[in-house]
């Protein structure tokens, strides 16, 4: 484990939050969402074959059971899930992939450092060559970050829909000597198509970063770190049960809503233990709240969008219905916005 240089604190945060995020952003409609998850399923059972752990310990520490890795032999890769959940979310929509003006992909594991993987979508789904795309890196906050630049993006171009994609494959950097961090995450991918909302709710888009390399950190080329991930576990923890319900918090006052005025709650699934004391602090329904980590582990950037689509299909996020989307990871990062859903087929 490694010592956390600095975490914020509650008055650190407060006076972040004041400065930073965006009262007058844009409001977004979500047409469709769609997602993807590779062929192979590790359970507890399974990681207990690989490292000393158990079901008892991983599952009541972080809530987790299972989580899915790619299969490289099989041909899964970050890039491959990123593609399946952008067709998904584009036939959910009903929008063409020649109608998309913008295409954003939130990850930390592209399979390549250049071309970027949204550069690389743009080929594999036939996307418009006008099309703006660009990888955004904020870590398990990218979706949210996206989202929000995608918002700024379409206020000033002439296409009227944006595709938006959280892809990750995590298991290729994890070490899996590291029984507190390799039981942890999972591969996926979660996508949606938006548009500008010009007459609903703005999107009260909240965000932050602060530095640190300690606390969560995945080395890459030319560096002294490692590749693979390593975490302070406990300062991760302190740092995301004071950001999450703070940022939260956040997002409603720049709305003008009150927390029932919400219809669900999508929160990073970085650890159930952390998502139930930012419900305990924010006095919100846990039923409003639901998780996926249980059968996903920690998908970082595609984590959002994994659990919004999940919701979608199972009925339980329905047009028209208002979403509070919030994420927080490595950086540190911080990020929340307000979202309504439009058609969605219900």
């Amino acid at each position: 484990m490694m010592a956390s240089r600095h975490v914020p604190g509650r008055a650190a945060l407060a006076v972040a939050e004041r400065s930073r995020g965006a009262v007058g952003a844009p409001g977004l409609t979500v047409l469709g969402c769609g997602s993807a998850l590779p062929g192979r399923r590790i359970t507890n059972d399974d990681m207990a074959q690989m490292v000393e752990t158990s079901d008892e310990w991983i599952s009541t520490r972080t809530g987790i059971r299972a989580r899915y890795w790619c299969d490289r032999a099989a041909g899964e890769n970050q890039r491959s899930l990123a593609a399946e959940a952008a067709r998904r979310a584009l036939a959910a929509s009903g929008v063409a992939a020649d109608e998309i003006g913008i295409c954003l992909v939130a990850t930390f594991t592209p399979e390549h450092a250049t071309p970027s993987t949204a550069c690389l979508l743009q080929r594999d789904l036939g996307l418009p060559e006008d099309a703006l795309c660009l990888d955004v890196n904020a870590a398990c906050a990218g979706f949210v970050y996206a989202l929000y630049t995608a918002s700024c993006l379409l206020s000033v171009d002439s296409h009227r829909f944006a595709l938006v994609v959280g892809a990750e494959e995590l298991s290729r950097v994890m070490d899996m000597g590291d029984r507190s961090t390799c039981v942890l995450f999972g591969d996926g991918a979660g996508a949606a198509v938006v548009e500008l909302d010009p007459v609903g709710p703005g999107l009260s888009a909240v965000w932050g970063s602060r530095g640190n390399d300690d606390a969560l950190v995945a080395g890459g080329p030319g560096t002294e770190r490692p590749p693979y991930l390593a975490m302070d576990g406990r300062a991760v923890f302190r740092f995301a049960t004071e950001v999450l319900p703070a940022c939260t918090k956040e997002v409603l006052a720049r709305a003008g809503i009150g927390p029932d005025e919400v219809d669900r709650y999508v929160f990073h699934q970085a650890n159930k233990r952390i998502v139930d004391v930012a419900v305990r602090k924010l006095h919100l329904d846990p039923a409003r709240c639901a998780g996926n980590i249980d059968h996903t582990g920690n998908t970082s950037a595609a984590s959002v969008p994994l659990l919004l689509d999940e919701l979608v299909r199972a009925g339980e996020v329905r047009s028209g219905d208002r979403v509070v989307l919030a994420g927080f990871g490595a950086g540190l990062t911080w990020a929340g916005c307000l979202v309504t859903m439009g058609p969605l087929g219900n």
